[in-house]
């Protein structure tokens, strides 16, 4: 029997949605709750239904991915997985022989839950891949820009992160992938960086601008899709002046005049804006300044950031919000990082490691605005954060965290945690999925049913269904940040299944609690209902 192609295996046989040959259309109503808080302290909800209709266009888009920095550790890795996946190579090591995996990867390695088994009822998972067509991780086109001329063979014997027998056998692949010129500002980007500065743009703002968009353009000639990704150093905070960064017009005058405020990662935003491109913020600093926001909505492109989440902040982000759900009450958080690759060199500078620290700190907020029993308002929690650059860890990076919360009757409960990782092969697969998901996001647009004469619109601007690789999301006017990982990956994983006329995963598996009778015979007698609802079991 012929093997059934990644983008057919789940099929949903439902009135709700139709497969055409270009496109699945999914009929979807959205709940939501309505919440007023009152002044009598009452909270007034009114539930409420949207009538949605949900499109994809079936046909996979051909992919570019171009990352600023592609010839650090994490572009110079991915750029190494890809050709490894796509050359089908292996290696022994000391464990065995090795062969390429996406480990790590939200769409190559997880599952879904997609429902219950009819013969025995357990649970069924599905490749996240499968629910809807996706890039094949192989057919994507890369490109980029660096400071370093070095080419990619070159940078991944830098990087020193992969097993040297795969190394070699990757050099005759890598060895012609060579960096775009790139952008250096000493204003930006730590002294430390110098060394590697020798394939540099040497130009006016406004020329540099039109380079890359230029380089832009040549890869839209290649690909149907193209998604620019900054994986290059954490620049130091950009101050946001008036008439400079705070409207569209002023910020491309500020670029067409040379003022020396403008930072390297906002050139690079704007040419993506410009070329209607999507632009990720894969660093901490504060590339959206008012003027790149307003500039992506005026020419409705996308963006999303900022600051890759992996490690140490990917396990903060879901313990704090498993004590905070718990309702024990974290109030000092103590985190130390020491590593040794470049990202360390670079953050060994004060000003660029400001720009890391904010983003590492406010990824708690979320939690503790969560719960107005354990916080008081405008409480914070103790929270510190200190990285240190220790040049012969390479890539291997260390992370300890102590947690202090207090729980009952003035006790306290500490949790310690020691963390040991490669970085750039936690934030290689990390970047692969934001690629993926933003080329899928381009297929999928919503139409209301309750509005006469809708039309089909996309996403808005701040691509936040990507929250969830970030340490600090970016998102639209009026929303409010998520932090908390599950909360992050339900979203994703819920929309896909809107986009199939699939309700939420609400876990509920009342198949499994409540007498089959009762939700297999709608027909049967109100009080033979309640006599079975009591109790559940």
């Amino acid at each position: 029997m012929d093997a059934v192609p990644a983008s057919r295996r789940v099929f949903v046989d439902s009135p709700n949605v139709r497969y055409e040959d270009d496109q699945i259309i999914a009929d979807y109503r959205y709940s939501a709750n309505e919440v007023t808080k009152r002044p009598n302290g009452v909270v007034h909800v009114k539930p409420v239904e949207k009538r949605l209709q949900i499109r994809t266009n079936r046909k996979v888009n051909r992919l570019g991915l171009m990352m600023v920095g592609w010839g650090g550790n994490n572009g110079s890795t991915l750029t190494a997985a890809i050709e490894a996946h796509r050359q089908g190579i292996t290696w022994k090591t000391r464990q065995g022989l090795r062969k390429p995996n996406w480990l790590g990867s939200l769409t190559q390695a997880s599952t879904v839950q997609i429902g219950l088994d009819t013969t025995d009822g357990s649970p069924v998972y599905v490749p996240f891949k499968d629910l809807l067509p996706t890039v094949d991780p192989k057919d994507i086109i890369i490109d980029g820009w660096d400071i370093s001329s070095a080419d990619l063979n070159e940078s991944v014997r830098r990087a020193a992160v992969l097993d040297v027998g795969l190394q070699d056998q990757l050099e005759p692949y890598l060895k012609f992938c060579k960096p775009k010129p790139s952008v250096y500002k000493e204003k930006f980007i730590a002294l430390n960086q110098m060394g590697r500065a020798d394939n540099l743009i040497e130009a006016s703002d406004q020329k540099v601008l039109d380079q890359i968009r230029e380089d832009i353009r040549q890869m839209k000639s290649k690909a149907d899709t193209v998604v620019v990704v900054w994986t290059a150093n954490t620049e130091c905070l950009c101050p946001v002046l008036e008439g400079v960064h705070d409207t569209a017009d002023n910020l491309l005058a500020a670029i067409a005049n040379g003022h020396e405020d403008v930072s390297p990662s906002a050139l690079f935003a704007v040419a993506s804006i410009l070329e209607k491109v999507p632009f990720i913020n894969g660093s901490p600093q504060n590339t959206f300044v008012p003027g790149v926001r307003e500039l992506a909505q005026r020419e409705k492109s996308w963006i999303a950031g900022d600051d890759f989440k992996t490690g140490q902040t990917r396990m903060k982000s879901v313990l704090v919000d498993f004590l905070v759900s718990c309702g024990i009450k974290p109030v000092a958080i103590a985190s130390y990082n020491h590593l040794g690759n470049n990202d360390g060199k670079n953050l060994s500078s004060h000003q660029q490691f400001l720009a890391k620290k904010a983003s590492k700190t406010n990824v708690i907020d979320d939690a503790v605005l969560s719960n107005d029993i354990l916080y008081e308002p405008g409480e914070k929690v103790d929270h510190t954060v200190i990285i240190e650059y220790l040049p012969y860890l390479g890539d291997s990076k260390r992370a300890m965290d102590e947690y202090t919360s207090e729980i009952m009757f003035g006790g306290t409960n500490t949790i310690v945690m020691h963390n040991v990782c490669e970085d750039s092969l936690l934030a290689a697969p990390v970047i692969l999925d934001l690629a993926i998901l933003t080329e899928l996001a381009t297929r999928i647009s919503f139409r209301s049913v309750d509005v006469k004469d809708s039309e089909f619109q996309p996403f808005t601007t701040e691509l936040s269904i990507l929250s969830y690789m970030f340490k600090a999301p970016i998102i639209q006017e009026g929303g409010h940040v998520v932090n908390a990982l599950n909360k992050q990956r339900a979203s994703i994983l819920n929309i896909v299944r809107a986009c199939l006329g699939l309700a939420p995963e609400h876990h509920m598996d009342l198949e499994t609690k409540i007498p089959p009778f009762v939700l297999n015979d709608p027909n049967a007698p109100a009080d033979e209902h309640r006599k079975l609802l009591q109790p559940f079991y």
